[in-house]
């Protein structure tokens, strides 16, 4: 569910007219309602309440600084996989002890500013950085927490860019590995080994790959404790999937009626990563109509938004819903819906049943909440659009539109071109 809907033909976020804050803000950007974001978070915060879980929000998701905030305040930690989000984490207040930090590859330098900074643990990917996290914590005469990144090798049924859980991908460390370096804790008097960490992948929308995963690790923990190794975190990871389309993904207490007699049996405290259940749908990007072209083949919406904004349809061929920002009565004809930049993949739909728009007519593509500005790029020299958050009846540009100094900051010519 989300706060995007319509009233007398045009389409409000909340109690604000979208168009409105189009003629404030210019076109393109992206809009997140205040109201559906924490209604989604409260809803996993009240369906895992038996266990009192830390709620971490992906913050790869979503790093506007409004929006971490607004989870913040509801009691949400962080989870984090780069030095860059450590900051905007610490930055607007978050209590280290609410981070968690993932990541395949930590430098130096992040390990040292995380063990600074008092983060909660660190969750591990290979032997190699526990190596380097180790060694930056003697150097610092530090004890750091850490939990190992397991890979169960459970498929999940996503799309295959953003599935972590299989021995064929990059992440996390299989359990006869995880198992010996556990047995070995000798060796790193500078870590505490205190839990593990799993993720399988992103956008998953049935139960059954997760529980796969839950009863992989809960075996292993007896096998652990059979070693005498007791641990004091399960971090369960993210994943849960939203509607896009015709999915129909499990709700937030779907998925906790599902997981939690599994979990209260491990006796742990429980960690959890969600991301895009949380942001997702709480966000739309908005564009408005520049040309409508008819090749004599095909015809073609040209939007001022392109795939330097908004990359999941290119990336992943991902579907949003589209939806005019004021309802029409023009006749819905078959067209693809794409953008200025010059690369045939610079589309946001195909062959889409949808409206002839007029010039300036505004649209609003869905569900662009999660992973959508924060993979956004300047390709083609254009500026990143604003961000715009919305409460009640009020809105506030969280994010500047860049302009032209932004883009050739830190550029100079060499002196033998002058």
């Amino acid at each position: 569910m989300h706060d995007f809907h319509y009233k007398k033909g045009d389409l409000y976020c909340e109690s604000v007219k979208v168009s409105a804050i189009a003629q404030k803000v210019g076109t393109p950007f992206y809009l997140y309602s205040y109201k559906t974001l924490v209604d989604h978070f409260t809803k996993i915060k009240t369906a895992f309440q038996k266990i009192n879980p830390l709620i971490c929000f992906a913050m790869k998701a979503n790093d506007n600084l409004a929006v971490i905030k607004a989870l913040v305040n509801q009691g949400a930690g962080l989870d984090i996989v780069s030095g860059g989000e450590l900051k905007k984490a610490l930055y607007i207040g978050t209590d280290p002890q609410m981070i968690v930090y993932a990541s395949v590859g930590k430098s130096d330098e992040e390990i040292k500013e995380a063990i600074l900074s008092g983060i909660l643990l660190f969750n591990v990917e290979s032997l190699p950085e526990l190596d380097a996290i180790h060694q930056m914590a003697k150097k610092l005469r530090k004890k750091i927490k850490v939990a190992l990144r397991i890979n169960p090798d459970v498929e999940a049924a996503t799309h295959q860019f953003i599935t972590t859980g299989t021995l064929k991908n990059k992440f996390g460390i299989d359990l006869q590995t995880s198992r010996k370096i556990l047995k070995s804790f000798q060796k790193y008097p500078h870590i505490k080994f205190s839990g593990l960490h799993i993720h399988i992948g992103s956008q998953i929308t049935s139960k059954a790959p997760f529980l796969n995963a839950i009863k992989k690790v809960i075996e292993f923990i007896h096998t652990l404790r059979q070693d005498n190794i007791e641990l004091e975190y399960l971090d369960i990871g993210g994943g849960l999937g939203i509607i896009y389309k015709d999915e129909t993904p499990q709700t937030a207490q779907d998925f906790a009626n599902s997981v939690l007699p599994y979990l209260k049996k491990t006796g742990l405290k429980i960690i959890m990563e969600p991301g895009r259940f949380i942001v997702g749908n709480a966000g739309i990007f908005v564009t408005k109509t520049l040309y409508l072209k008819d090749n004599g083949f095909k015809k073609f919406l040209i939007v001022d938004g392109g795939m330097n904004d908004l990359i999941r349809p290119t990336l992943y061929g991902a579907w949003h819903d589209i939806l005019p920002a004021k309802e029409t009565k023009a006749k819905k004809v078959k067209m693809d819906i794409v953008g200025p930049i010059c690369e045939s993949g610079d589309f946001f739909a195909k062959d889409r049943m949808f409206p002839q728009l007029n010039k300036g007519d505004l649209l609003a593509v869905m569900s662009a909440g999660a992973y959508g500005y924060v993979m956004s790029s300047n390709y083609n020299v254009r500026g990143r659009v604003p961000e715009v958050m919305v409460k009640d009846n009020k809105f506030e540009v969280t994010k500047k539109r860049e302009v032209f100094e932004d883009l050739i900051r830190g550029e100079s010519l060499p002196t033998f071109l002058k």
